[in-house]
């Protein structure tokens, strides 16, 4: 998404990082006998490691452990004490350790909790509470006015649904004595922040509240997350804290789906899970997100097997840009000796291959700006299949061995119209495909696209241009 805005003359700014409190957490340390602190600072290393191999560009990485972090949720949570948005109470009720949350009787189904809850137990404590109920119907209304807040609509759908029922008050702390893990309530020491009152204020963290850059970067465009988070804690929680603190929300949700494996979502715990990175090393990172990004409709679960990653990169890849790059390479180097040639006619293979282009332009941008990054893909992919056609029809393989001066002349038309096509499409690979990108357009000698308005323009640009020898870019495994 970033580089797709970046591409479309945005500026951008990428956070990303990791929700460090809590229960699990600090039951973790006590069992591999270390610190929590010591074992945050593993995970986040393996994180940020991870990053840097799949190639993510982010501009920041927060943690909620940071000072900068504590210090925003203590002025949160002081603010909204002093102005009497948070009570104590005494609590009895149903807890959830793996979703870090407090439970009711209609979280059940069928008469039992959910796998996604983990072990449920019940417990009594006195507690603060954050008076979530007094902004149920601002939360509605303000849904029902911005009808796209939540993507994809069917998910705003299930936010109003889980609305419908009251609000109950949300517990926003755990006392010292059950977990010590956690930000220190600034009006009463004896008690830890909720992690979802910590983790979720993050996004405000590092866009730096109350310093200068924060009407800069806040409202956020975008939050990305997992649909097994929206409701209640980024749909419900989030919002309303913000509303609270008199803090705009974010202007958009995109929740996105899980990845299966037949029918089930992947999960450690059950054993159905695929090694990403296994797959990164031996294919690279651009090949991994071309997949993932080709095969999951944006807020969709999609189905995760070899067998179909290998077709995509057989056929989408291998056979279609791949064999693309490689014989139009090929052939300009022996028919021109590399030298793009001069477009001496225009027919109506070439008429409607332009015209190709131009829907595939106008629908792929349109997808992307939507996220629907499957679908734009899918109408990149059709327009290099028709390159491939277009070469199919014209023949230029035959028509180098004809001394026809119209021969020549198509066979010029040929390869130039070919290379301004390849060129063009792999403009639109940039976001998703990077470093492929990048080495076809040092093939061509080119510098990495980085303005979509500039460089979508079919103007055969390169005519005359020499370009490099020819690479082979997905190997047969």
């Amino acid at each position: 998404i970033i580089r797709t805005k970046q591409a479309m003359g945005k500026e951008t700014r990428f956070v990303t990082g990791l929700d460090e409190h809590g229960q699990k957490v600090q039951q973790g340390a006590e069992k591999e006998g270390i610190l929590p602190q010591d074992r945050c600072d593993r995970i986040a290393q393996e994180f940020l490691d991870m990053l840097e191999c799949l190639n993510i560009a982010n501009d920041d990485y927060i943690r909620t452990t940071e000072a900068r972090h504590k210090k925003v949720v203590s002025e949160l949570l002081q603010d909204l004490f002093d102005r009497g948005e948070i009570y104590q109470a005494e609590y009895k009720g149903f807890y959830s350790m793996r979703a870090e949350q407090f439970l009711q009787e209609k979280d059940k189904v069928n008469g039992e909790w959910p796998e996604i809850f983990g072990e449920v137990t019940e417990i009594t404590e006195k507690n603060y509470f954050f008076k979530l109920s007094k902004y149920q119907d601002w939360l509605i209304t303000f849904l029902n006015e911005n009808q796209n807040f939540i993507l994809p609509s069917h998910r705003q759908s299930q936010v109003m649904e889980f609305l419908k029922e009251p609000l109950n008050d949300l517990c926003i702390s755990r006392p010292k004595e059950r977990l010590s893990w956690g930000i220190p309530l600034p009006f009463d020491q004896e008690y830890v922040t909720y992690v979802w009152f910590d983790a979720l204020v993050n996004y405000i963290s590092a866009a730096g509240y109350r310093d200068e850059t924060f009407t800069k970067y806040w409202p956020a465009d975008l939050h990305v997350i997992g649909k097994d988070i929206l409701a209640p804690p980024h749909a419900v929680y989030w919002p309303i804290m913000l509303k609270a603190s008199n803090i705009e929300p974010p202007k958009q949700i995109l929740a996105h789906g899980w990845w299966t494996s037949s029918g089930a979502k992947m999960s450690k715990s059950t054993g159905e899970s695929v090694n990403p990175l296994g797959l990164v090393e031996e294919y690279g990172a651009d090949i991994f997100r071309f997949f993932v990004m080709r095969e999951m409709k944006v807020g969709q679960d999609a189905e995760f097997s070899l067998e179909r990653f290998e077709s995509r990169y057989r056929a989408d890849l291998g056979n279609d840009l791949g064999n693309l790059v490689s014989r139009l390479l090929h052939m300009c180097g022996n028919y021109f000796d590399s030298i793009v040639p001069e477009q001496q006619i225009e027919e109506l293979p070439e008429t409607k291959l332009q015209e190709k282009w131009e829907e595939t332009k106008k629908h792929s941008l349109m997808h992307f700006d939507e996220f629907q990054f499957s679908q734009g893909l899918e109408q990149v992919s059709e327009f290099i299949r028709a390159i491939n056609k277009y070469a199919d029809e014209r023949l230029p393989w035959k028509l180098a061995k004809s001394s026809e001066d119209k021969d020549q002349k198509d066979l010029q038309t040929c390869i130039s119209t070919m290379v301004e096509a390849l060129r063009l499409a792999n403009s639109l690979l940039v976001s998703v495909m990077p470093e492929i990108h990048a080495k076809i357009n040092d093939r061509l000698n080119l510098e990495p696209t980085k303005l979509w308005e500039t460089e979508l323009i079919w103007d055969n640009r390169l005519n005359g241009q020499q370009l490099q020898e020819k690479i082979i870019l997905f190997p047969r495994k």
